[in-house]
């Protein structure tokens, strides 16, 4: 009914575990009728905000989360970005992060 009505579908997730095309790829699975540009993640957002303030992150996220920060310039960084990623919380990078 949603897809007959004169309205915009999105599916919004905060999920930081994986990248938007993993999670098409496992909703496609499960049957949902979804296009990529319908989705929308915390990745999404974070990513926006890097483009608008135009700012070099270390990302502090999963792998498998990476390819949705494709193009994103991380050299000398000068922000963070924080997802659920527990193999990269450890002394080496937490000093990076805070430096």
């Amino acid at each position: 009914r949603l897809r007959s009505a004169p309205l915009t579908v999105r599916f919004v997730t905060n999920t930081t575990k994986e990248s938007k095309r993993d999670l098409l790829e496992r909703l496609t699975g499960l049957g949902f009728d979804i296009a990529e540009h319908e989705i929308f993640t915390s990745l999404t957002a974070a990513r926006n905000l890097l483009e608008q303030q135009q700012v070099r992150p270390l990302l502090l996220v999963d792998d498998k989360a990476l390819p949705d920060f494709t193009g994103i310039g991380t050299e000398n960084p000068n922000a963070v970005v924080v997802g659920l990623a527990p193999e990269h919380f450890h002394y080496e990078m937490m000093n990076r992060a805070f430096r």
